[in-house]
């Protein structure tokens, strides 16, 4: 025995899975309880007493399990097998209780009625190897147990197993006729008190193991997960365990690190987000408290949480020192902490171990598509990492320097590491800002949606299962107007990641579009609920919500909530149609004057084309009404021609085939445009050059480029200017959406 009474001994241990855990327990919890309780009850507690095992400790959907024999360890687990199969014939194949299991020998150190070390993770990782109804085990298990028990193994070859440094050569057990042969009747023994808590965990927590290799517990804690009071709490606690990731601080000399603490408290928010047993506040509202001194159980109650994570990071050369400690917000005291002195080659490791630290101590049950996302790994070159973070940092910024570089870092990423999709879908993200964003300094729009959908594609294509690339797909089929397409898309991303308030309200926005108000609304309070101190824009977007479900008075109280001075130009947009509707006709004027002097060439024109993707014309109607009504004038800079002097089809079509244009566009200058008689256009100015096509619709002339407004085909009059001469170059006028042109034509 050594020191702290911590022993090491060389065991058996099996780790066992229930396969579809959580879709069961959905689909029919009662009925899952009570079928896994009657299997414990009648099956694998007997066997485990015939066979002498101890099950070291269940948390979530599993269980580690002990044998001081080897042979014992795989009868169990083969009787275990063959008895469910059989029980399962007569059960519909949706409703069947499944079990994983893998066997290793290995050395385990030994504290109180818990076990840990190499030899239980590779365990772990045998069973997480296995097919459903299969066993698993070791070359040193074969080993044992080849000329003692009469077994068909298949030798699956060496496979690469996370944190273990050697590749782990693994065998599977046939569940053939030999294996049906060594099954032995079931006998019922009284209950012992024995080591094992079988007895005192619900049933339906049997068989999965979530252990880790060299975690250091304070104890083994089970918490009370029962809601703060009401009156305590800033916010309705979530009915499951609820945690905020307080950003790590940088301890490093050198302040150019900041980005490198970001980044891990990003990742740790990010993984606890994909675990469904969970309620994760996100980034946005905990960086409010980024250098703060704060009290835990104040961050707690204004967040609406349970427990608090927070930490520091010290990065010098090639080493990391990383504490972190789990808070009970309501009553301040530590849960769990752990000093972590690595490589940074370790860190993805240092980050898997703290996020199953926290697993365990909120005791949460992890599907295992969720144990195997926390556990991906989402790149092995470091520097590829490095530069990842450094645009992660940049990228919320959402300003055009910051796009820029941000860029910048993403595509570095990908050249050191192309097939890290994390990186691609951050790429996707940035490109699809720059176009809601309007930050076409950047990229140009076609370039933007065009390198969207490529980074979003390669990002799904390495990783089917990122939530952000699938967020940023759904933007983008919305502007497409594939409402259908967008909604699954966006709901795929909420499903990969529950507590992604990004991916919520990506999903809300989306639902807007495709004319689904309440659903949307619905969204948006979920969104405000994971993100309770948002940055502005998402107040935008809840007060578009309400807009849309006609809760005027809800949506100017929303929009009144935005922390920044400076509106947004959709915050603008809906303060003038908020009060319109109101009746609240100074302030909506205000509002339009507040777009105008942003943007002086603005008007229904640009939103009629920028609406174009709602699904509902009524939804678009609405909002274009109350911007007329509010004063926005219908062409830009307020023109108005006269229906005298407006050109009919034939005239149009004199006018622009294979002819030049040359006047000046209002607020930019000289401008000179070439219609060939094939319809493609050309147009340049001061800085730009625009080139598309030119077609009729009617009494309108109807230009299209895929450099501007996403796209999509831009119609307007042609007036004739009664005082105008070839020598002013002002004979004719032109509105459209984006601008004002005054011209004459030229053969």
């Amino acid at each position: 025995m050594s020191e702290e009474g911590v022993e090491r001994r060389l065991t058996t241990i099996l780790a066992a899975d229930v396969v579809g855990y959580s879709r069961l327990m959905g689909e029919d919890e009662a009925g899952t309880l009570a079928a896994l309780k009657s299997l414990r009850r009648e099956l694998v507690k007997p066997k485990e007493s015939q066979y002498r095992g101890r099950t070291v400790k269940l948390m979530g959907d599993g269980a580690l399990m002990e044998f001081s024999s080897v042979v014992d360890a795989v009868q169990f687990a083969v009787e275990v097998q063959v008895a469910i199969a059989e029980r399962n014939v007569d059960v519909p194949e949706d409703r069947r209780i499944v079990y994983r299991i893998g066997i290793n020998i290995g050395d385990i150190i030994v504290e109180g009625d818990d076990i840990y070390g190499d030899g239980v993770n590779v365990a772990a990782r045998l069973e997480g190897l296995c097919e459903p109804g299969e066993v698993c085990i070791a070359r040193n298990v074969f080993n044992q147990v080849k000329g003692k028990l009469d077994l068909t193994f298949e030798h699956l070859g060496e496979k690469e197993v996370k944190n273990i440094a050697e590749p782990v050569s693994v065998y599977r057990i046939n569940l053939d006729d030999k294996a049906a042969a060594l099954v032995t009747p079931i006998t019922v023994t009284s209950p012992t008190t024995g080591r094992g808590r079988w007895p005192q965990i619900a049933a339906g927590l049997v068989l999965s193991l979530v252990a880790v290799a060299g975690l250091v517990w304070w104890q083994p804690w089970a918490p009370d997960i029962e809601p703060a009071s009401v009156e305590r709490m800033a916010l309705p606690m979530p009915d499951k365990p609820s945690i905020a990731v307080l950003p790590f601080d940088n301890l490093s000399n050198d302040s150019e690190q900041e980005y490198f603490a970001d980044g891990l408290t990003d990742d740790l928010i990010t993984d606890l987000s994909k675990i469904s047993g969970l309620f994760v506040i996100a980034r946005n509202s905990v960086f409010t408290y980024k250098d703060q001194g704060v009290d835990i159980r104040d961050v707690a109650r204004e967040l609406g949480v349970r427990y608090v994570l927070e930490g520091s990071v010290r990065r010098a050369g090639d080493n990391v020192r990383i504490n972190a400690q789990l808070i009970d917000g309501r009553t301040g005291n530590h849960l769990w902490a752990e000093r972590y002195d690595r490589q940074y080659a370790d860190i993805f490791a240092i980050q898997d171990q703290v996020i199953e630290s926290i697993v365990e101590a909120l005791s949460v049950q992890l599907t295992e598509t969720e144990r195997s996302e926390v556990a991906r790994l989402p790149t092995d070159n470091l520097e590829a990492y490095d530069y990842y973070l450094r645009g992660e940092k940049l990228a919320y910024r959402a300003e055009p320097a910051s796009v820029a570089d941000a860029l910048r870092f993403y595509q570095k990423a990908i050249a050191l590491d192309p097939s890290f999709a994390d990186a691609h879908a951050g790429y996707a993200r940035v490109a699809v800002d720059v176009l809601t964003h309007g930050l076409l300094d950047n990229l140009p729009s076609a370039v933007a949606r065009k390198r969207a959908y490529e980074a979003a594609g390669r990002a799904l294509a390495l990783n089917p299962r990122l939530a952000r690339g699938y967020s940023v797909l759904a933007l983008l089929q919305m502007f497409e107007s594939e409402h259908e397409y967008a909604v699954a898309s966006a709901r795929k991303a909420v499903a990969f990641n529950p507590n992604s308030a990004e991916a919520h309200l990506n999903l809300a926005v989306v639902l807007v579009y495709a004319g689904r108000q309440d659903d949307a609304l619905q969204e948006m309070e979920t969104v405000l609920q994971l993100n309770p101190k948002p940055p502005s824009y998402v107040y935008d977007y809840y007060g578009l919500a309400l807009y849309m479900n006609h809760r005027y008075a809800e949506a100017l109280a929303a929009l009144e909530q935005e922390h920044d001075i400076t509106k947004s130009d959709l915050g603008l947009e809906l303060l003038a149609v908020v009060n319109a509707r109101m009746g609240r006709m100074d302030a909506a004027k205000a509002a339009i004057q507040g777009i105008l002097e942003r943007v002086p060439d603005q008007s229904l024109a640009w939103y009629r084309v920028i609406f174009a993707h709602h699904a509902r014309e009524e939804d678009r109607a609405e909002r274009l009404e109350a911007l007329r009504l509010a004063g926005l004038p219908e062409w830009p800079y307020g023109f108005e021609g006269d229906p005298a002097f407006r050109l009919t089809g034939d005239a149009i079509d004199a006018l622009t085939n294979g002819r030049t244009w040359i006047g000046e566009r209002v607020g930019s200058g000289t401008f000179m445009q070439y219609v060939q008689a094939n319809g493609a256009f050309i147009e340049r100015g001061p800085g730009y050059q625009l080139v598309g096509t030119v077609s009729r619709n009617g009494d309108m002339l109807c230009l299209q480029s895929s450099a501007l407004l996403l796209g999509r085909q831009d119609c307007g009059p042609i007036f004739r200017n009664p005082s105008g001469t070839p020598e002013h170059q002002d004979q004719y006028t032109y509105p459209n959406a984006y601008a004002l042109k005054h011209f004459s034509a030229t053969p």
